[in-house]
């Protein structure tokens, strides 16, 4: 008789360290730099790695372990590692694999500072970054180069929610025997699992869903066995891992991940409704709206449209500005994927440092809201919305 595979939301919440003595029903916090071992023989041992077990918290940890088995098992990886935030995660796997002459090709969709890195510090050590446009997918293959390594992308994309379809970039990665790196923070592993698409690193920003409630920083990567492997041996030396207590919480956290992003999505979805119909706004693009133009691959590949509403208002600058000043319930802040709704303003805040050409082909306007939906209830959520745009 075959084993019964449980399910997502169960696996969430049954994985867990070992009990203690104690025999306690919720894991403890194992708030501790360092681990003692009964003789010279096993310390010997365990530093050779002929033992398994953790030994330094920069290393591992029992609470960093379990959050990262839990998200291992979310997104069908083989191993991960997990750091102290989401870009210490980005830059940690992208220096892991990068050598001096490498060439990277990536969607120009991307986070502020992911941009930073590809634009001001790469270069310096003589790595090189190809854009391709989010809606040029087809250029892609015309950016190989002899030493491109990885192809990375976002889905959906930050801040703009454009979708990519990840088994077309799969497809372009086998036939050049190049990895897939794919940033999965805003769909989360409960609404898109990249590896099942041919993805071969999974990266995320635990600080934004994955925790959900605005409290603790986190970043995790996961995937490939060899590839983690060596992801570990950089950051053991270099040190941007995770704390015991931020792993603790943010185990916790996943616990409720599902129930949780199911709400975000449905008040995602009739917020873009409501305001795909108002007269003040210029566009909205939502992955599960049919008039997002990549609707078809949304719904091939995630189970819902995500917690993030981007949209324009009239009056570029002065109508944003008189939107974000007209707020009373909603946050302004540059977070996303909390219990609280946020909205921000990219064009001056997490996109500022920006080139104007990059942002305008990731399609940041100087109108642009991005709405990340919280759990209030969403009658007050549009009611705070409406009343902004007049």
């Amino acid at each position: 008789m075959s084993e019964h595979k449980k399910h997502f939301e169960t696996e969430a919440i049954r994985t867990q360290s070992e009990n203690t003595q104690f025999s306690e029903h919720s894991v403890p916090l194992y708030l501790t730099s360092g681990f003692v071992f009964e003789d010279s023989e096993e310390m010997r041992a365990s530093f050779a790695e002929e033992k398994q077990r953790d030994l330094y918290s920069r290393y591992g940890n029992p609470n960093v372990t379990e959050f990262v088995d839990k998200v291992c098992k979310m997104e069908g990886a083989e191993a991960g590692f997990a750091f102290a935030s989401g870009m210490a995660a980005v830059f940690s796997t992208f220096a892991t694999l990068l050598d001096a002459g490498d060439h990277v090709v990536s969607c120009s969709s991307v986070f502020g500072a992911t941009h930073g890195l590809f634009t001001k510090y790469f270069p310096k050590w003589h790595i090189e970054c190809s854009y391709f446009n989010v809606n040029e997918v087809d250029a892609v293959e015309s950016l190989i180069r002899p030493n491109t390594k990885f192809i990375y992308a976002e889905t959906p994309t930050n801040p703009g929610v454009d979708v990519l379809d990840l088994e077309f970039l799969s497809a372009i990665c086998k036939k050049h025997n190049l990895l897939l790196v794919i940033d999965n923070c805003f769909a989360t592993p409960y609404l898109q699992q990249p590896i099942k698409f041919g993805a071969d690193l999974v990266i995320h920003s635990a600080t934004k869903l994955m925790d959900g409630q605005g409290r603790v920083l986190g970043g995790v990567t996961v995937g490939n066995a060899a590839l983690i492997r060596e992801i570990y041996l950089f950051s053991r030396l270099t040190g941007p891992s995770m704390s015991p207590f931020n792993a603790w919480v943010l185990s916790k956290s996943l616990e409720t991940l599902a129930i949780r992003v199911e709400r975000h999505c449905e008040n995602a979805l009739k917020l873009a409704t409501f305001l795909e119909a108002h007269p003040k706004v210029k566009w909205v693009k939502y992955p599960f709206l049919k008039s997002h133009p990549k609707y078809d691959i949304a719904k091939k590949q995630m189970k819902m449209g995500g917690s993030i509403v981007a949209f324009e208002v009239e009056g570029g600058i002065e109508g944003g500005k008189s939107f974000f000043d007209s707020i009373k319930m909603c946050s302004l802040s540059a977070n996303l994927g909390d219990t609280r709704t946020i909205v921000t303003h990219p064009a001056s805040t997490t996109h500022a440092k920006v080139e104007a050409s990059v942002k305008a082909a990731a399609g940041i306007t100087d109108g642009m809201v991005r709405c990340s939906l919280g759990l209030e209830h969403i009658d007050d959520i549009i009611a705070d919305i409406a009343q902004a745009l007049g």
